[in-house]
Order: C-alpha cells, then structure tokens, then sequence
C-alpha cells in the first residue's frame, strides 16, 4: 500500500511546476520518503529501506551517474519509484546538486 501511494504519488508531471528547482523537487518528490532535509525517518529506513542522504556512504560513494540511475529507474528493490517521465533532465540535475548540499 505504501509502494502504491509512493509511486502513484511521485509521478505528477507538475512536480515543482515543471520547473528545475531541486529544492522544490526534492520537497515535493523525495522528502516524504527522504525526510525534508535528506535524513529519513527511523520508519522509512526499517520498513523499506530508505537512504539518508546526509552521510558519507551516500555523498562519497554515489557518483552523480548513479543518483541519476537511481531516480530515473527507481530503486533494484523496487520500493523506490522511477521518477522517468515524471522528472525532466533538468529537474534530475537540479535534484541531484541538491542533494549533494545535504550533506554539508
């Protein structure tokens, strides 16, 4: 039921307006899963694995490419939608620069 509202949910083209603003984005699309400023709630993590997007692990071992891939396709465990078709390049980009600032 969570995955399906998720899903359902997340892929409004009228995310953020359609404007590439990553803060917008990230608050409209990824914050209700990601937590407003990239930290999840203990919930989110224990019931579907979701990421905090603040530490090392994601800041340093994910490359851009590979936040890319993860919010064009959605996660492998498929808990995460794909935002394609939902998300233009430029809102991935600007979603992407935006999580990079998390984790300052």
């Amino acid at each position: 039921m969570v995955a399906f509202a998720l899903i359902f949910g997340a892929c409004d083209s009228q995310i953020a307006g359609g404007r590439a603003d990553g803060a917008r984005v990230f608050d409209e699309a990824c914050a209700r899963c990601h937590g407003p400023r990239g930290v999840p709630e203990a919930g989110m993590v224990a019931q579907i694995g979701v990421k905090d997007l603040t530490t090392n692990r994601v800041q340093r071992s994910f490359s851009d490419a590979d936040l890319r891939k993860q919010i064009i396709e959605g996660s492998r465990n498929m808990k995460m939608p794909s935002f394609a078709g939902a998300l233009t390049d430029a809102q991935i980009d600007a979603v992407i620069e935006h999580v990079r600032t998390l984790g300052k």
